[in-house]
């Protein structure tokens, strides 16, 4: 009688235990994370542009590098990883075509393709360098992800006419994209017109204020113009003479100057030239709309739309009318 209790009641235990153990060893396999395999860029078979030369303006060093490695860099350095998959993509290629189009029209560096400086060309970061900025524990997803959208996209370019575009692109419109006249003059680009684009007032990047004392106004300006003269108790002493079609300041008077917008907006350092202006006592305002030149594909909103349900290629041809995506040979 003792032997059949002593029984049931290793019975009954191991009823309750063997549950456990197994939902134990489940919850300490489940906290232990899983090798992420690292998505390797795509040999494109190229019969030109294999590689490229890249002038690293810090050292002045020109480095040769494997075409779509240095797009992948370009990405990471120039998009939020945290952007949708098609907005990555759109980026893939509008940096890919950027590179064609300075190799095969635009000789402006003697010893090389294209630099490193967002000022000049296309911002770019070393893969290392990119990893390490990242969280550690995001890192390799991370660049995963940047890889699949190059590899997604591989040897694609946008052309009009069969031939490469100037594929400029900036961070925020502020709804509406900026013609190249009035930022750089010359007759343009068929394919850079003024769009609107709905959702980028959702981002950071859209508005922004940029406070000055007269004191430092004043100062700012002389730099460039040292006959500036200003008299801030004249009511119209800044004054917005001239807008274009996408909203941004074309000419402003301050003071004894007639300037253009997009010299107010270097001299000044704002984020665009689409800007309003405000005198407050001793205080200048500028309440700025947009960031960036706004020639191009806007990364944010290629986000807003990738986030709309639209893809790549949709993207790219809302930015750059009449133009085709094709593959390079």
């Amino acid at each position: 009688m003792k032997k059949t209790i002593l029984i049931i009641i290793f019975f009954i235990i191991g009823m309750f235990l063997i549950p456990i153990i197994f939902t134990n060893k489940r919850i300490l396999t489940s906290s232990v994370p899983e090798k992420i395999e690292e998505i390797n860029i795509i040999d494109y078979d190229y019969s030109k542009y294999k590689t490229i030369k890249l002038l690293h303006q810090d050292t002045k060093k020109v480095e040769e590098v494997n075409l779509d490695e240095y797009v992948a860099c370009v990405v990471s350095a120039e998009m939020p990883v945290s952007y949708d998959m098609e907005a990555l993509k759109a980026q893939a290629i509008v940096a890919r075509t950027y590179t064609i189009y300075k190799i095969t029209t635009s000789k402006k560096h003697s010893d090389a393709d294209i630099c490193d400086k967002s000022t000049c060309c296309q911002a770019w970061i070393s893969k290392e360098n990119r990893l390490k900025k990242w969280n550690k524990e995001d890192a390799n997803s991370n660049w995963n992800k940047i890889s699949q959208a190059v590899n997604d996209t591989i040897g694609k370019i946008v052309t009009y006419n069969g031939n490469p575009i100037n594929a400029f692109f900036h961070s925020n419109s502020g709804g509406k994209t900026e013609v190249p006249l009035y930022v750089w003059g010359g007759t343009g680009y068929p394919y850079l017109q003024v769009v609107e684009t709905a959702g980028e007032d959702a981002y950071s990047q859209y508005s922004s204020e940029a406070k000055f004392t007269q004191k430092e106004f004043i100062k700012k300006v002389t730099e460039k113009h040292k006959d500036f003269k200003i008299d801030f108790k004249e009511k119209d002493c800044i004054q917005i003479t001239q807008r274009d079609e996408s909203d941004r300041v074309v000419t402003v008077k301050i003071g004894n100057l007639n300037l253009s917008g997009v010299e107010t907006r270097t001299l000044l350092g704002l984020r665009s030239s689409n800007f309003e202006v405000e005198i407050n006592d001793d205080e200048v305002l500028f309440k700025v709309i947009g960031y960036g030149h706004g020639v191009g594909m806007s990364q944010t909103g290629a986000d807003a739309m990738a986030k709309q349900g639209s893809n790549y290629e949709e993207i790219i041809k809302h930015f750059y009318t009449g133009v085709e995506i094709t593959t390079l040979q």
